[in-house]
């Protein structure tokens, strides 16, 4: 079972604030990670919406910030180390 969100509220979430100069490759997706003053941003494939780790972490992004997200895309609220440490894992898949 895998999330599925609205693609109303996917194209409005990463679209928002979007810079025309910042090109992101197609089947990718941008996120940003960090603490409150300094975010990260990653881009991530898209076959990570997927996988039930990475869905946890996009469930915690909704409770906490709901479709509205900070920097104009889509936030996750986790540590960069632990983002790193997820995203290696998912790579050895």
């Amino acid at each position: 079972m895998g999330l599925r969100l609205p693609a109303k509220i996917l194209r409005r979430s990463f679209s928002k604030g979007r810079n025309d100069t910042e090109i992101t490759p197609k089947g990718h997706f941008t996120v940003y990670v960090g603490d409150a003053k300094l975010k990260k941003k990653f881009v991530v494939p898209i076959w990570y919406l997927n996988q039930p780790c990475f869905q946890d972490l996009l469930n915690q992004a909704e409770e906490e910030y709901g479709f509205d997200h900070p920097m104009g895309g889509l936030t996750i609220p986790c540590n960069e180390d632990t983002f790193t440490d997820l995203v290696s894992r998912l790579n050895d898949l």
